[in-house]
Formats: structure tokens, sequence, C-alpha cells
């Protein structure tokens, strides 16, 4: 498989296994409404940001959606479109080091991209998929990264989105009517998109002029150019004119026997005086509840970017025209999306959620059919001015409700999110755990980078055994899980402590402070000890 060569690839093709897992931090103040709902959003790099919630929800995403930088070298706006920007100098300083002053854009757009889809594609289910704007600038880029992170066997297509309804007369060339939407899915062979809704306008072409007991109907040819070799048979019709066969080089697409079938049970139309060539009813109540999806996306179905702009605009009020989003999707384009690729229940992740239009999309499906299991998002915003101001106010007053920039009071649709922000690391620099970690913290963390599996369920009871896995139990003892506060004295695994923990039949893994046990003892009991904090993955 051909692959991508660029400077500074051999500093971040591994970087994200080196990334330090740190903690996240509520914000209870700028959470909304309901935040038991599942939803969150986090504000903060979003390379560290993924690193931290892998031990909530690695494997557990239908759905991701991204919109990052396109690396046009436009600086002139809120959500900075470079990735020459300070914070990514910054960046590359650290992680590629000198070099990382000469790479051009392209080099340095990969540089950081690299990293970050190489652990969203962690957070996928078996059965999800990534979706990926982008334009010109990248997408020959984006591809070949594709293909080397998530596999080549597994890219699904690329949409074309059209963006603009009317030509640029202002383009040098020619005016960019489209972006690009590039799929790929964590398993090609397993993943399987859903049907896109029947538009109204699809809807209107079923009709029944003849009262049909059965409902409406349009009609199909039947004839085909694909030979068969039954095909090729005389037609009388209700008139009495005789129709020799179909036309040149065509073919009826069933057997003589199968068209009478047809006829008797008023399958087919011959025209309003029964003279016309046949052609086969296709009833609605026959047909799919929608259609497959295409790759063309007109923007009369999914919506343009001044529509994104002027619905943003309706919500939000900015201080100048400068700190607007110069190309925000438009909530119609991420529905689309998710009708595709997710169903009720699913969690659905944005890494670049800039002015919130995922989120915003999944509570408006979900107050579209408050019946089933409502959707769920995770949003992270590296900018602390826009994750709070736009991202969550966005989401935050389509929720409550709130008065449109034109004074017109809107109702709001439900939902809400917790808000959280990026703590300190869960190691200080001597390696050792922070104080201020809590065992439900630790234990998610041990559980993962044991298991590669987050932890089930949202809470976690303060228990030594913290799960299973594959036959094997996994325990800690930290910070007197036990009930023992004495420094250390239920952390260090003894014969006595062996005996209050909960029982397990099989493997065991036991996190711990030291232990007393023989070698004879621990192969009696399977016990594999890992030694607090030393034999505890830091990244």
């Amino acid at each position: 498989m051909p692959t991508l060569r660029w400077i500074g690839k051999e500093a971040v093709v591994n970087h994200h296994q080196n990334i330090p897992f740190q903690l996240l931090q509520d914000v209870p103040n700028l959470a909304c409404g309901e935040p038991g709902s599942g939803n969150l959003i986090v504000e903060g790099d979003n390379l560290v940001s993924l690193k931290a919630l892998l031990p909530y929800y690695a494997g557990q995403v239908k759905c991701i959606y991204i919109d990052p930088p396109y690396n046009t070298g436009n600086e002139a706006w809120a959500y900075n479109d470079n990735v020459n920007s300070p914070v990514i100098r910054e960046w590359l300083e650290k992680v590629v080091g000198k070099e990382g002053e000469t790479l051009d854009r392209h080099d340095r757009w990969l540089c950081m991209m690299y990293p970050r889809l190489a652990l969203l594609r962690q957070f996928l289910r078996e059965d999800g998929a990534i979706f990926i704007s982008i334009d010109d600038n990248e997408v020959q880029a984006l591809r070949y990264v594709m293909d080397e992170i998530f596999g080549e066997q597994n890219f699904i297509a690329t949409v074309i989105w059209q963006k603009v309804f009317a030509p640029k007369n202002t383009a040098q060339h020619l005016s960019e009517d489209h972006d690009y939407i590039v799929i790929y899915a964590k398993r090609a062979d397993v993943w399987r998109p859903n049907l896109v809704p029947r538009s109204e306008e699809a809807k209107g072409r079923y009709k029944n002029p003849g009262n049909d007991p059965r409902g409406p109907w349009t009609s199909g040819d039947l004839q085909a150019r694909n030979f068969y070799s039954e095909g090729t048979y005389p037609i009388t019709c209700p008139s009495g004119r005789v129709i020799p066969g179909p036309g040149a080089g065509m073919y009826w697409r069933v057997s003589k026997e199968k068209f009478l079938e047809l006829d008797r049970e008023g399958r087919i139309y011959w025209g309003p005086k029964g003279n016309n060539m046949p052609r086969l009813k296709r009833f609605l109540l026959d047909v799919k509840a929608g259609v497959i999806p295409q790759t063309l996306w007109p923007h009369a179905q999914v919506g343009h970017t001044q529509e994104a702009k002027k619905e943003l605009l309706s919500i939000l009020t900015f201080k100048s025209s400068g700190e607007v989003f110069i190309t925000p999707k438009p909530t119609r384009l991420i529905e689309r999306i998710l009708q595709i690729a997710s169903n009720p229940g699913d969690l659905v992740l944005d890494s670049f959620a800039g002015s919130g239009t995922t989120g915003h999309a999944v509570l408006h499906m979900n107050a579209s059919n408050p019946e089933v299991a409502p959707r769920r998002f995770i949003l992270i915003e590296m900018e602390p001015e826009i994750a709070r101001s736009v991202t969550a106010e966005r989401i935050c007053r389509v929720a409550h409700g709130y008065i449109s920039t034109k004074g017109e009071q809107v109702a709001g649709i439900g939902g809400g999110f917790r808000y959280c922000q990026l703590g300190e690391p869960l190691f200080d620099e001597n390696g050792k755990i922070r104080d201020t970690v809590s065992f439900p913290e630790l234990a998610r963390h041990v559980f993962f980078t044991e298991t590669g599996e987050p932890l089930p369920g949202e809470s976690i009871t303060e228990s030594p055994l913290i799960g299973t896995c594959r036959g094997v139990g996994v325990y800690l003892l930290y910070n007197g899980v036990l009930g023992d506060t004495r420094p250390d004295s239920g952390n260090i695994l003894t014969r006595s402590v062996l005996a209050l923990l909960p029982p397990f039949t099989g493997q065991k893994v036991i996190y711990c402070a030291g232990h007393l046990l023989g070698k004879g003892k621990l192969q009696a009991e399977q016990i594999i000890v890992r030694q607090i904090p030393y034999e505890i993955k830091v990244s």
C-alpha cells in the first residue's frame, strides 16, 4: 500500500501513545440543563482531551464527525484555519524538535492530524464510522493518512457537499462550490449505513389515480439493457394492440409467466387507455422506509454555508464580524450524517467542536423523536473563549430556549450537558500518583490500561474488584478501599487482606503498594501483582 511521507512523521506516528493521561475536572457552573443526560463538552487541547476520555469511552462511539482546519492559510477569523498558529508551533517544537521550525504548512497539518486520528480510531465501536469534512487543500493527504491509520479496505466513500448555492464571481479560476466529507469505517465489513428518509418530493411521486386499495404507487420501466434469455416475448395490451417485444437492444425484466402473474395482481400499468408500453406499478407500502445514501449532497437537501451562518447568528450575538465563523456547518448537514451513521441511544463524538453544530444536531434529532432513546454527544473545543461563549452557549440556548437576534422567542428543545476542563495529570513529575486522584479515577485508568477497555457504567462502587474482562479479574488496593485508613496497611497485599477481597475464580491482576505473599501462594491463587505506582502505565 502506498504511504505518505512528510517531515516530522517519525516523531508523531506513535506520539498518541506517549500522551500522559490527565484527569477531567467538572465545572458545574458551566453545565447546562440535564448534566446526567450523558452529553459532555470538554474544554482543552483535543489531543490531550481524547487521551483523557479513553478510559471512559474507548470502543463505545458509533459515529465520529470532525471538521478540522482545512489548512487554507486564512488567519482572519476566530477559529484559526492555519496550522501555523502559536499553539501548533509550540506543540511541534516539543514533539518534532527543531525540524518543526522548517516545516511547511502541509507538514504541520499532517503532524497535527496524525496522532488525533490515531486516538479517534480507538473510540469507535466495531460497527462505527468517522466522517471528516475537508476541502481540496488537504483531501489527498487525508486519504493517504486515513488509509494508513484505518486501513484502505475500510474506506467507504467521499461525499461531495454543495456548500454554496451561487457562483463566486470573485474566484480567480473556478468557483469552488463544494467541500468533501471523507468516510471511513472501523470495519467496513461490519458497518452498514442507515437509509436516508424519503423526501416529501420523492413521496409526492407516488399517486393513486385509480384508488387502488394498496395505496399510492409510481410506475417503473419493465425494460432493461441487461441480457435476459426469457425477456423477449410479445405482449398484448388490454386495448388489443400487440407489442412484439421490448425495444431494440432491450429485454423485459421478468419472464412471461411472471409478467402475466403481475398483470393479474394489478401491478402492471398500461396507461389511461390501456394501450401504452407496460410499466411496473411500485407501491409505496412495498418500498423501503428510506433510500440508500448517495455521495452527492445538494444544498437543497442538507443546507449550505450561508444557511449555517444565519442559523448561528440567530442564536448568538458576536461582538464583531471578525469573530463570526466563516464556514460553520448547517445543522441539516450533520443531521444527515447522524441519520446515516447513528441510531437512537448511540454516542456521537466531535473533537473539533467549534460552533457546536454537532451538539445542536443531536439535540434536534432527539427532540424530533422523543419516544426513543436519545443520542448522546461528546464535544471537545480547545479554545476556552469559543468553548464557553460559542459551543456551550449555543447548545444551552437551543436546549432551554432563547430570544433570537431578531427579537423572536424560540422555544427550547430540551437536553443538557456536563462541562469539563482538563485537570492535572494522574502522575506528578516524579511519577507518583497525585494526592488529589480519587479511587474511581485511578480505577478507570488501571482497568483501561490493563485491558484496553473502559470500565462499564457511569459510576464505580469502591470495591477492590473493579471489573472483569476476558476471564481476568482486576483488583485495586488504593486509598483505604478496604476501610483501613492507616498508611498503606490496606494497600499491601497480605494473607489477611487477600481473605477480605471479593472472590473471583480465575486469573487475578491486583494493583497494590506491595505484597507479602510467596511465589507459591501467588501461583496457587492465580495472582499477578502490579505495584503502585511503578507498574501503572502513565500514558
